[in-house]
């Protein structure tokens, strides 16, 4: 068969389907995640702004966290949503560095927009930046200041700097000496081989200023629905002896249509008394176990609330399992399936128990928890807006101190820890040959954007700044970084502006992961048909 010297169009991919690809499609995958960086840029370091963002329901949020943002940007292009992806591991891995590694991740693709335009293979930049990289994690590791724990009052220290610097660029910024103790205690109080973080109870509470929040070394929640009876339980205990339960407590109404078939006006009558059987030999076998406070997964009814309320016994129902399960790791003792068979071992306690009002809600507090292994923070705030940035800032404090726990190595911050590593990979280029030198230089230069970003940020001098510090590392000065305090540079470490070397390592490494797998893709493939075909069209109710 001949086709007069013309190749056939072979159709491979659906109709509609767009591929594309080439050095353009590289350089398109960076212009989108430039767009990100630029996003984040002015939020970075401790003088940068909030972002406001509405969502389509109306919902506002004011954040400067780096993953917050990203997760509410509605992002559709594939490329930026990898910076979405490493924003989110570097929250969770470390708590911290959000929107550093999302704009080092977009400066190393600016540095390699210029190469892939000069018409140099991908493959080469990718193998610079990733030698580049391996040479920031030795350096790192070999910088990293180890701070022991055998000293409790140092290493206390260490944790309230570390929890201080990661405030520094939060709204509680101004309040960052009442919310340091209150981060550190809570970690602490924490089982110091697990750490987990899901274990510190954060309620939120509105009216008051954000320095009326509360910490609570023990478990705090929310008065739970109450029936009549429940203001003339006692609201205080010394020491009481605490039952778990995952019992319901109240009489059930028959189901509709429900049929039972009687002989005699008095049987139904003893099915009646049985059900009230029931639910009084529960209540009496509860206490007699001797408890002063009875807790519940399931409903606690009208009935048993008056019952306890006659014997001087506190009882709540309906509690949250993260609730429960944190009282029972504080106050000892298991949850209970059943009232029958109640052991003294099976009970928990506590110092004290009181019910207080907190703004305009009534908390049930356990204080002096002998196991305790968790503990409550009771944010205050004028708006909701306020209290939800509040928690996410501490949410990053309290994974820096879970990491330096851990971890027990820092750096100094500031952009101390990037100029010296920048020094360094430039030094290292001039002894090597051939393009790794350009891109290895390039990677150092890109590390540079943080301590410029920095600046911009303060409304300090950018260039007149950078051009000190490298001149200051030229000359060994290895901790010199921006000192926001007297708007020049300093040592950071003495000034302790310190990090955990671990947020760094992996913001570098996420950073690094991010552009060269970027950089890696030549061709994108797209099927838009599908997107505009929409969900499947069914049959209305008129056809039946």
């Amino acid at each position: 068969m001949a086709f007069s010297n013309q190749t056939p169009t072979i159709v491979v991919l659906k109709e509609g389907t767009d591929a594309s690809q080439g050095r353009g499609q590289i350089l398109t995958n960076i212009n989108a995640c430039l767009a990100i960086q630029e996003t984040l840029k002015p939020t970075l370091g401790p003088f940068g702004s909030d972002i406001l963002i509405v969502n389509s329901q109306g919902k506002t949020t004011i954040s400067n966290d780096g993953a917050t943002i990203l997760k509410l940007l509605d992002i559709v292009h594939p490329a930026a949503q990898m910076l979405v992806d490493i924003s989110r591991s570097q929250d969770a891995e470390v708590g911290d560095g959000t929107t550093t590694v999302t704009v080092l991740a977009g400066e190393l693709l600016k540095e390699a927009k210029t190469f892939i335009e000069d018409g140099v293979s991908s493959h080469l930049i990718t193998r610079g930046f990733r030698k580049a990289c391996e040479l920031c994690m030795h350096k790192i590791e070999e910088l990293a200041v180890d701070v022991r724990k055998e000293d409790a009052d140092e290493f206390r220290q260490l944790l309230e700097r570390c929890a201080r610097t990661a405030m520094s660029s939060k709204l509680i910024s101004n309040n960052s000496d009442f919310f340091t103790k209150m981060v550190v205690d809570a970690v602490l109080s924490l089982d110091q081989e697990e750490l987990d973080e899901k274990l510190i109870g954060i309620k939120k509470v509105a009216g008051g200023s954000i320095e009326d929040s509360l910490f609570i070394d023990g478990v705090a929640f929310k008065k739970t629905f109450s029936y009549a009876g429940f203001e003339q339980q006692p609201k205080y205990f010394t020491n009481p002896k605490i039952v778990c339960l995952n019992v319901e407590l109240e009489l059930k109404a028959e189901k509709d249509n429900a049929e039972v078939r009687v002989e005699q006006v008095k049987d139904y009558q003893s099915i009646v008394d049985a059900e009230w059987k029931i639910i009084f030999n529960k209540l009496e076998e509860i206490t007699s176990t001797g408890a002063n406070i009875v807790l519940s997964k399931l409903p606690i009814g009208d009935l048993a609330t008056q019952y306890f309320a006659d014997r001087n016994i506190f009882c709540a129902g309906r509690i949250s399992h993260e609730d429960m399960d944190r009282i029972t790791k504080a106050i000892g003792g298991n949850v209970q399936s059943t009232c029958s068979d109640i052991t003294p071992a099976d009970l928990g306690t506590c110092a004290t128990f009181e019910e207080v009002q907190i703004g305009g809600d009534r908390y049930n507090l356990f204080k002096g928890c002998p196991e305790a292994k968790t503990c409550t923070l009771i944010l205050r705030g004028g708006a909701e807006q306020v209290i939800a940035e509040v928690e996410r800032s501490l949410h990053d404090a309290i994974m820096i101190v879970k990491r330096a726990i851990s971890n027990h190595t820092v750096v100094a911050g500031g952009g101390a820890i990037e100029m010296e590593l920048s020094k360094y990979l430039r030094d290292y280029s001039r002894t090597i040959a051939g393009k790794q030198q350009l891109i290895i230089s390039a990677f150092a230069k890109a590390l540079e954007v943080i301590p410029r970003q920095l600046c911009e940020n303060a409304g300090l001098d950018a260039i007149e700044l950078l051009n000190i510090l490298r001149s200051s590392h030229a000359k060994g000065e290895t901790w010199y970084g921006i000192d926001f305090q007297k708007e020049s540079v300093g040592n950071n470490m003495k000034n302790f502006i310190w990090e955990p070397a671990l947020v760094k390592i992996n913001a570098i490494s996420s950073a690094t992961e991010a552009a060269t797998l970027l950089l890696s893709v030549d061709e994108t493939i797209r099927n838009d048909e599908q997107e505009q075909a929409g969900p499947p069209q069914g049959r209305g109710r008129g056809a039946f």
